[in-house]
């Protein structure tokens, strides 16, 4: 098996690819040894005292890091333990873990429903895709009063280029297809 790693605009988080499938639907942004506990890879991550945050998404796995962690000696231990849970065919979730993708269905039926409607939409179909590819993902957690608001996850959290991301990308995006939209906020 091999692994292939990517860095990602978040210098505290590293990209890992094992070449087959992480996640078959939705993603898992995991910040503790105590919510890891719903994946044993997350767990045995969890256990390196330089992981802060674990990130799942359909293809890859994103892992943070202590500021003072020296990616150098710790990449090789990561890979180790990536390589040995999808050799040993463990899953990667346990079956009673709840991915959910974090979507909220506020206003369905509600004066706002279209707009959130389109807000998913687009929110899915053009920045999802972008962020994944950077090792994070968004998540839709709310429209009032013209305010989207959104939670950043995986590498995309902290990451010093973030607030540029929201403000000059997504939220100008949003503002240009749907005028109704007067700000993005991160959650």
């Amino acid at each position: 098996m091999f692994i292939q790693t990517e860095q990602t605009p978040n210098p505290a988080t590293l990209k890992f690819l094992p070449g087959q499938t992480v996640l078959a639907e939705g993603s898992i942004d995991i910040r503790d040894a105590e919510a890891a506990q719903c994946s044993p890879l997350a767990a045995r991550l969890f256990l390196i005292d330089e992981v802060t945050g674990v990130f799942f998404g359909n293809e890859f796995v994103t892992i943070t890091k202590t500021d003072d962690a020296d990616w150098q000696m710790l990449k090789p231990v990561l890979l180790g333990v990536i390589m040995e849970h999808f050799v040993s065919g463990q899953p990667v979730m346990l079956d009673s873990a709840d991915l959910g993708d974090g979507m909220t269905d506020d206003a369905v039926d509600g004066p706002d429903a279209e707009i959130i409607g389109q807000i998913k939409e687009l929110l899915d179909t053009r920045v999802r895709p972008a962020v994944a590819q950077d090792g994070g993902d968004i998540v839709y957690r709310g429209f009032q009063n013209g305010v989207v608001m959104v939670q950043l996850q995986g590498a995309c959290q902290g990451c010093p280029s973030s607030t540029a991301t929201l403000k000059m990308g997504i939220e100008n995006m949003l503002r240009h297809y749907i005028p109704e939209v007067v700000e993005v906020r991160a959650v």
